[in-house]
């Protein structure tokens, strides 16, 4: 009896041990390196950015151009409750006499508490359709919704202004995307804005800015509620110029960080500071100061092997500078959804009902 009891101890511990075993080697192999963990990051980047510029809710978020007609300056205060109800496109004009200008016709056909737009598919891909107040020859389909749950300008003089924008957007009754936009100014130098638009995929990109005597600028690319590339940017009054304190960026669950007062650039693995490995921040004389465009980060992890940025994300990096640049503008939100709500505003009392 006293050999098994024996036997049964020697067994436990042998169990025991083989498990704190295994559960070190297990815990070692599932942590990747800093070097691993920067190339499984910049791959998902690379996985994602194709992805979206194939949606159309890219192609919205990526208009851009000089469309002037639209950057008229109005100083009227537009809320939901004003503009709220159910519209369709129709092909003719009138004359804003207040405005001297033509506007497009939108014939109020329901009642919500929402302001929703069907419109041709064209005037939002291509806005110099929307600009244009020529009637088409062809009667267009009205294929395109917006369905706006939140929309207010407050306007006043000397830059103060209090905006905000939810909708959401479909084409052909499916479901391609959601913008938010929230901005505010209380002068020329007080102003905030973020822009976010979330896609059909679960990915989503954001943009923020804020000006006043610390400025912060930033964008991150997300999955989910989970960040694959982001980058921020604060920036604070020095010798009568603005300089940048604070440049992070981060890369799946890397981040690099560079602050005035420190002599070299951090880098955090999962937020523990990796003392043997290295970066270096470049840029191009003029430059921003934002990867997307021509800043560049130079890693070298702790095998002494390095790795750049723009050659890891190569082409990726183009599609989010034309979103991000786009979405910093506003652009979508400014020349194409406050022109429609414009258009609906002014519309006389009796063609809104």
């Amino acid at each position: 009896m006293l050999n098994i009891n024996v036997m049964k101890r020697s067994l436990i511990v042998i169990l025991i041990l083989t498990g704190i075993l295994s559960w070190n080697c297990s815990r070692t192999i599932d942590k990747p390196s800093l070097k691993q963990s920067f190339e499984a990051g910049t791959a998902k980047i690379n996985e994602a950015l194709p992805v979206i510029s194939q949606t159309k809710g890219f192609d919205l978020m990526s208009l851009s151009g000089d469309l002037n007609k639209s950057a008229e300056d109005y100083h009227d205060s537009i809320t939901l409750d004003l503009i709220a109800g159910i519209y369709d496109f129709m092909p003719d004009t009138f004359i804003c006499y207040r405005y001297m200008k033509p506007f497009w016709t939108f014939k109020k056909t329901g009642e919500s508490d929402k302001m929703i737009v069907n419109l041709p598919q064209r005037m939002m891909f291509h806005p110099r359709y929307l600009l244009n107040v020529t009637p088409p020859d062809t009667v267009p389909v009205n294929d395109f919704t917006i369905t706006a749950s939140d929309y207010h300008f407050y306007y006043s003089f000397w830059n103060r202004y209090d905006y905000s924008l939810s909708a959401g957007l479909t084409l052909k009754s499916e479901d391609i995307g959601t913008l938010d936009v929230k901005a505010a100014g209380a002068s020329f130098a007080d102003q905030s804005y973020s822009s976010a638009f979330a896609f059909t995929d679960d990915y989503s990109i954001l943009v923020t800015s804020e000006k006043g005597d610390t400025s912060v600028r930033s964008f991150a690319l997300m999955e989910g509620d989970k960040a694959l590339l982001k980058e921020t940017s604060v920036f604070i009054w020095k010798d009568f110029r603005m300089g940048e304190k604070v440049y992070t960026v981060s890369v799946g669950n890397i981040d690099i960080v560079r602050t005035t007062g420190i002599d070299s650039i951090q880098v955090f693995l999962d937020g523990t500071l990796q003392k043997t490995a290295a970066a270096k921040i470049t840029d191009v004389d003029g430059d921003d100061g934002s990867i997307c465009h021509h800043r560049d980060i130079l890693l070298t992890f702790d095998d002494g092997t390095t790795a750049k940025l723009s050659e890891l994300i190569g082409p990726a990096r183009e599609i989010l500078k034309t979103l991000v640049d786009s979405m910093h503008s506003m652009y979508f939100a400014k020349h194409v959804v406050d022109y429609i709500a414009l258009n609906i505003y002014y519309q006389p009392y009796f063609m809104r009902h």
